[in-house]
């Protein structure tokens, strides 16, 4: 039988509370819906160490760029808004860290943190369009980013990556 996903906060609590007010395991694992087992293990868990969380979420691969790191970027990012990826990249790995950090993983982490890049050929390219169907007399390209380099901040909306 597979893994299911973990308990929340509130379930741990419940399966507690219900142990605890003389439900059997029987009866708590029928009114959560989950196993005997999975209630036993709570339960357990709860009267050896006074603990209810789970440690999954703290599993997996450790970040090549933690907190502290993704912190540094966005302020290097911040601090020189025309930058490129590339000049991010190696700002970062000349600053000090003790693990240097490859281009894709800069690229991905700065993509996690909500930066994206500027899409300079679209806005180029719907310039030439909205000119060739409304000509040059109508053209009305306020809203539209020609000239920008480097990476945008980060916002809400569609991001290209």
């Amino acid at each position: 039988m597979g893994k299911s996903r973990d308990f929340s906060e509130f379930e741990r609590g419940m399966i507690v509370g219900a142990r605890n007010a003389g439900c059997s395991l029987s009866q708590t694992a029928n009114l959560l819906g989950c196993s005997r087992t999975a209630v036993s293990r709570v339960h357990r868990e709860w009267c050896h160490k006074q603990k209810t969380s789970s440690d999954r979420g703290a599993s997996g691969r450790k970040r090549l760029v933690d907190e502290n790191g993704e912190k540094r970027l966005a302020s290097m990012l911040e601090a020189n808004r025309e930058a490129t990826v590339e000049e991010i990249h190696a700002m970062y790995n000349s600053s000090g860290v003790e693990k240097p950090i490859s281009l894709r993983t800069a690229r991905r982490t700065l993509k996690r943190l909500g930066y994206s890049r500027s899409n300079r050929t679209t806005a180029a390219g719907m310039e030439a369009l909205l000119e060739e169907t409304s000509g040059p007399e109508q053209l009305d390209t306020s809203g539209l980013q020609s000239e920008t380099h480097g990476l945008a901040s980060p916002d809400l909306g569609h991001q290209h990556y």
